[in-house]
């Protein structure tokens, strides 16, 4: 059984997990949220349990917070604050790659899980198919499209991700590493109730108490079941204690959310819900064993939070380890001509998208085509092009390394379970790269609020106070620590002692905040054509 040589798993890991990690600012919703209460915690502007960015309190889990505060505080004074955070949330995402890789080894070396024995022998070693399916699971995560950019935020979701993958390792380790799974398992259910989801935590847990109380866990320990449930009890009493408890139920019985509730699935689990769907298929005679159970039972978790969040990408993506690994006991029952299918429209989806990265790069250095530096134009306004020979160098290894792929991967090789997942994986990666090379400063500037911040700086002198009432969270933290403001988000307008007030306001027409407010200009965000932030300064008179 032909295995994938360690040396190309930890360049793909790498060439996965590393770009967008540097030269880049935090980006709009989100992550550049989440790193003001981080930054501010760091900095010891605010306290540690309850956690402010002007005045608004953080309405997610602190544990998160905790950790890329932890990150700035003994990283900053040698890097940037932003990179600082990012480390701690990139090993995260690296942590989970790892646990899907060994969650899967173990449950393919569970007895319901080996292929039939040959009548005269000659069938691959235990071992040598547990790792070959392990392989083909982590490239089945790498692919899935739901996991690229979310999977790259500095945002608590990442801290659940990766909580749940530890969480089914440990429970699929139960019987060959009784003690390490125990730890896991008492970990990562408070470790993801304290990240802010609480409810998905008490799920978990209580699909696998069953499963290994009824024995599905295989050669699991018969009182594994106690040490699941105590993690279950430990999770609630840790929402409880932290108050990350939360009604999020949005589902509405109608067709339009229906509709999209099936889209999202589509391609945010895209491609391993059609491996695992096949792979419920072929196995349906098996579904009660540990390797197709466990993992299961987080998916029908995550899918149900989903769900009755009315469509969360967020919750949906913690079932993506447990979705890789039921995609990869697809691998030994694909026949040759679906691995083909695979292969080529791989070859020709993600061979056209490089080479759209590839125009619009130029276009932006050279002016040529014209159309697509327009485009860009009009998504980044005020961008001027900037060459860096290090990422084009980095780019265009990124691209031969695909072609020699494509070629290896068509030519006549021995099999292996793998290599179905090569060319997906390489696609996502080589996507990824390109766009965090070639197309980073465009995206930056426009994703960024540091262009609106500069205008913004036109009007508003250094150190002023601005108040900021209903402005959004992420446009409030880049105020703050891209424009060295003191803002005041709480506080209404007329109540405010700030001389500059900032809101959001419709294109159409200016919404004045009331007598007493001079418009001082009104600046368009990057990539909303609807949305303006205007700046207001507070008349000689009123004040």
């Amino acid at each position: 059984m032909q295995r994938l040589p360690r040396l190309a798993l930890l360049l793909f890991c790498a060439a996965y997990v590393l770009p967008g990690l540097f030269g880049r600012d935090p980006w709009k919703g989100a992550d550049q949220a989440a790193f003001g209460y981080m930054i501010n915690i760091a900095q010891g502007k605010t306290s540690w349990l309850a956690p402010t960015v002007a005045g608004l309190p953080v309405d997610t889990a602190v544990l998160p917070h905790w950790l890329g505060a932890l990150f700035i505080a003994l990283l900053s004074p040698v890097m940037d604050a932003a990179l600082a955070a990012r480390l701690a949330f990139a090993g995260l995402l690296t942590l989970t790659l790892v646990m899907t890789w060994y969650t899967t080894f173990q449950l393919a070396r569970t007895e319901a899980a080996q292929p039939l024995p040959f009548a005269f022998g000659g069938e691959a070693k235990s071992i040598d198919y547990a790792r070959a399916l392990a392989d083909g699971a982590l490239l089945a995560l790498i692919a899935s499209l739901g996991l690229l950019q979310l999977g790259h935020e500095t945002t608590p979701e990442l801290v659940q991700l990766c909580a749940a993958s530890v969480l089914l390792w440990g429970l699929s380790a139960a019987a060959s590493r009784r003690r390490r799974a125990q730890y896991a398992v008492l970990l990562s259910l408070p470790m993801l109730a304290a990240s802010g989801a609480p409810a998905m935590a008490i799920g978990m847990g209580m699909v696998g108490t069953w499963l290994h109380l009824m024995r599905h866990g295989g050669n699991s320990p018969r009182d594994f079941w106690r040490w699941v449930a105590a993690g279950t009890l430990l999770s609630a009493l840790t929402a409880a204690l932290l108050q990350t408890w939360a009604v999020r139920w949005h589902f509405q019985l109608d067709f339009t959310q229906l509709k999209q509730l099936l889209r999202l699935f589509l391609w945010f689990l895209w491609p391993a819900w059609a491996l695992a769907l096949w792979t419920l298929w072929r196995w349906r005679r098996h579904l009660r064993q540990p390797h197709l159970a466990l993992p299961l039972g987080i998916v029908l978790v995550s899918m149900a939070s989903c769900i009755a969040m009315g469509g969360s990408d967020r919750a949906l993506m913690l079932a993506l380890p447990a979705m890789a690994v039921l995609a990869a006991f697809a691998l030994p029952t694909l026949q040759r001509s679906t691995s083909a299918a695979i292969d080529w429209f791989s070859v020709f989806f993600f061979t056209i998208c490089a080479g759209t990265m590839w125009v619009i790069y130029i276009a932006v250095q050279t002016g040529v085509p014209a159309k697509p530096a327009a485009n860009v134009a009009r998504l980044a306004p005020d961008f001027k092009a900037v060459f860096s020979p290090f990422e084009l160098g980095v780019a265009i290894l990124g691209t031969v390394a695909w072609l020699w792929l494509v070629r290896w991967r068509t030519g006549r090789h021995r099999q292996a379970m793998w290599k179905s997942l090569v060319l997906p994986a390489s696609g996502v990666a080589l996507c990824w790269l390109l766009v965090m090379t070639l197309l980073l400063p465009p995206l930056d500037h426009a994703r960024s609020y540091r262009s609106l911040v500069q205008r913004v700086a036109k009007a508003v002198p250094a150190d002023a106070c601005i108040a900021a009432p209903g402005v959004p969270r992420a446009q409030v933290v880049a105020l703050e620590h891209l424009g060295g403001y003191r803002v005041d988000a709480v506080t209404p307008a007329g109540d405010t002692r700030c001389r500059y007030l900032v809101q959001v306001e419709p294109r159409q027409a200016s919404n004045a905040p009331g007598r007493g407010w001079r418009l001082l200009t009104r600046e368009r965000r990057n990539t909303s054509e609807e949305e303006i932030t205007a700046v207001y300064r507070r008349s000689d008179a009123s004040r």
